[in-house]
């Protein structure tokens, strides 16, 4: 951690704090710890009565591939598909040449054309993932997924438990991750979401800051009112033609008065540019929506040949549903056309789910009906409204029959590899898996 930086966000009011390495106490003024002579001291005035955290993994793809594979540890690496796909991620090496999550593969290449550039591997960031998950919900039962890299956590009452304060526990988490998983993660602790989600990205990498309500009013004063969550452009601009460019600006006015202007979303904007936040941490709320999707390196406009790929994503999504315990009722289709317009169909079946071939049929009929002679440059395929999998669907004998068999391939696929066994309609297909 950068000390300098720590030592700015907290208060000077006091130099208590403890090592994040040894987890000793610091009761005096230093750059480093007198029992180990780590520089990674973390103090704040209010350390010892928080204990709400947003842990977030470091550059998660990115850092997981480097740490299977040394020889790109100091290389730029962009995880994600062709030239035509997108970055899934980008380590932090690869982002001070101006690369970022989302952009367009084409424009990453051209900022950092030295790139190691390798393909994301979603079962092993997945299986990671929950490898950390494991071990967030061995520190306290209240862990609220945000995604697969990140998560609230509440440790309130978890003292007596841990035999120290939440601070300590979560430093000793973040050390444990990286010696025992081998990625880093970076820790927000905060009275509240809002203030530990700020946190969590104030000193990236292996970062961990604190923050409290005296902390935050000073802090957003001048951020722009888009530094709010859920303050998208439309909101921003309507904030801005009436005189609110700033947070600073948002506390300056009374809560009645935004109230008056902006309904129930003025309250939110009033209490959030204050750092108060009410919303407790949930629980794993599980996956809405498991999905997969492919890019492709030209685009298809004909029927044969997408519904080869489509029945690949299906299969992919089968897969994901079956690992997870979950079957699904909705049935999605997206595709983007080649000049970026999507379109998204759905429909929904009369049981639960998780059957491939079950997938398949729906997604295939709702593609057809697509087929018009645009030429697509996407594909996507996902199963929503989600059940356990104890639930789907077996119950006449065709669904048994191919239920079966579905497992016996999915049986030799896990002993002998995903090519173990292709089903003849996919056996070929352009597609590049994003």
């Amino acid at each position: 951690m950068n000390t300098e930086r720590q030592e700015t966000a907290a208060s000077a009011e006091s130099d208590s704090g403890f090592c994040r390495d040894c987890l000793n106490d610091i009761d005096r003024p230093a750059r480093r710890c007198p029992t180990c002579g780590s520089p990674r001291l973390l103090r704040h005035r209010a350390l010892a009565s928080l204990a709400l955290a947003h842990i977030d993994c470091d550059a998660f793809y990115a850092t997981v591939e480097k740490r299977d594979n040394p020889d790109i540890a100091d290389k730029p690496v962009i995880i994600g598909g062709g030239r035509r796909g997108v970055v899934s991620a980008a380590c932090y090496i690869s982002r001070t040449y101006g690369v970022r999550s989302a952009m367009p593969m084409f424009k990453a290449l051209a900022l950092c054309p030295h790139a190691v550039v390798v393909r994301p591997d979603m079962a092993k960031y997945v299986r990671i993932g929950r490898e950390v998950r494991r071990a967030m919900q061995a520190l306290t039962p209240l862990v609220e997924p945000l995604s697969i890299d990140e998560a609230f956590l509440d440790l309130s009452g978890t003292e007596l438990l841990h035999g120290m304060i939440p601070a300590k526990v979560l430093a000793r988490f973040a050390r444990d991750i990286e010696r025992e998983v081998g990625i880093t993660v970076s820790v927000g602790l905060a009275p509240n979401k809002f203030l530990a989600k700020i946190a969590s990205d104030l000193d990236k990498p292996r970062g961990f800051a604190a923050l409290d309500q005296d902390d935050a009013v000073r802090m957003l004063a001048d951020r722009p009112v888009g530094f709010i969550y859920g303050v998208g452009p439309a909101t921003q601009e309507r904030l801005s033609a009436r005189g609110f460019r700033i947070i600073s600006d948002l506390q300056r006015a009374d809560e009645t008065d935004l109230m008056k202007q902006f309904g129930d979303e003025g309250r939110r904007l009033w209490r959030l540019a204050r750092g108060i936040d009410h919303r407790k941490v949930v629980p794993d709320r599980g996956a809405k929506t498991i999905s997969s999707e492919t890019t492709f390196e030209t685009d298809i406009r004909d029927f044969v040949t997408l519904e080869k790929v489509l029945w690949r994503l299906c299969e992919k999504v089968s897969s994901r549903l079956k690992a997870g315990g979950h079957a699904g009722t909705t049935i999605t289709l997206k595709l983007k056309t080649a000049d970026f317009r999507q379109r998204t169909r759905s429909r929904s079946i009369s049981m639960p789910t998780q059957l491939a071939a079950r997938i398949f049929s729906t997604a295939r009929d709702m593609l057809a009906a697509e087929i018009d002679g645009t030429a697509f440059r996407l594909i996507g395929a996902g199963v929503s409204a989600l059940k356990p999998g104890s639930e789907a669907d077996e119950t006449d004998l065709i669904d048994r029959r191919t239920a079966h068999a579905e497992r016996a391939m999915d049986g030799l696929r896990k002993k002998f590899g995903e090519g173990a066994v292709i089903k003849g309609i996919a056996y070929e297909g352009p597609g590049k898996d994003d």
